[in-house]
């Protein structure tokens, strides 16, 4: 696939699974670039010359600009280096066999349908299954399991991590919203493009590994298990979801039955799962400065608790 530029962005990863899930991308596309928030490690020099054997590069920033915008220096690399489509992964994702060909096979396919970006089936590592694919209604959405690898299906949104994109839809859609920082960017690069005309869709015969979230907690009494996300992740979780609520291309069906969401949350990790009072603030917060417009990193006096 000479024609797509895998972008990854990094975190602090583990320098072991990083390595790996740049050989494994780099075995599948024409190149790869790692933007690198602003890690700390001696891995670094090692991967940066394997990535420029390899064609790619390592972009280290100077300090955390969040995944949108990393996302889009990415972007930006692969349309300098005459790349037509790239592929977003995260650090916590790993492509599986023949992933990119299956993507770019239904893309090439559905060339005529004014399609925005195909995307993985995703198996979840943790729990040993297959996510669904989501179309968006009320009060719940409607799940689209892949009944064999032949189906593609037509979804509202798509996880960014696996996600193909053609450079010249995202020259028509725009890039991704750098002011979200982190959480929420493929929910609303997916809703922008659906607003200007553009389907998504996933490709059942392509299949990622991929980590949700932090960790599992088990829940009280036996009821089941839950994702659990870091107290300053549930920050932009909340901020993030408002700053949504008030976009013009956001469908209202999302926002009439995501609010009940806000909800359950601040119940489950504001009293049932801790660190409680942190987790607390922490989605109070990032309710009242979504309400305000508050954009960006989130705040300095909270970014020091996590």
């Amino acid at each position: 696939m000479t024609d797509v530029c895998a972008v990854i962005v990094s975190y602090h990863p583990e320098p072991s699974a990083i390595s790996n899930l740049v050989d494994k991308a780099a075995m599948q596309v024409g190149a790869v670039v790692l933007v690198d928030n602003a890690s700390v490690g001696d891995w670094q020099p090692a991967l940066a010359e394997s990535l420029s054997h390899r064609g790619g590069a390592l972009l280290v920033q100077p300090h955390n600009l969040g995944l949108a915008a990393a996302q889009n220096i990415g972007i930006a690399w692969a349309r300098s280096h005459g790349y037509r489509h790239v592929l977003l992964l995260d650090q916590d994702s790993e492509p599986g066999a023949g992933m990119v060909a299956s993507l770019l096979q239904v893309l090439q396919a559905l060339a005529t349908n004014r399609v925005a970006a195909v995307g993985p089936r995703f198996h979840d590592l943790r729990e040993d299954r297959d996510a669904p694919f989501v179309r968006i209604g009320f009060p719940l959405n409607r799940k689209l399991w892949c009944a064999s690898d032949m189906q593609h299906v037509a979804c509202d949104f798509l996880i960014s991590s696996g996600t193909l994109i053609p450079l010249d839809v995202l020259d028509r859609v725009g890039p991704m919203d750098e002011s979200l920082f982190i959480d929420n960017v493929d929910l609303e690069w997916g809703f922008r493009a659906r607003a200007k005309g553009y389907a998504l869709y996933g490709v059942c015969a392509a299949t990622m590994h991929h980590r949700l979230g932090d960790a599992r907690r088990a829940l009280p009494f036996g009821i089941g298990q839950v994702v659990v996300h870091g107290s300053l992740r549930l920050y932009y979780m909340m901020r993030n979801r408002l700053l949504l609520y008030r976009m013009p291309h956001t469908p209202w069906v999302w926002v009439a039955q995501d609010v009940p969401r806000v909800l359950a949350k601040l119940f489950l990790f504001g009293v049932l799962i801790g660190p409680r009072l942190h987790n607390l603030r922490c989605m109070l917060r990032g309710l009242h400065d979504g309400w305000r417009g508050q954009r960006g990193a989130c705040p300095a006096d909270l970014s020091g608790h996590d």
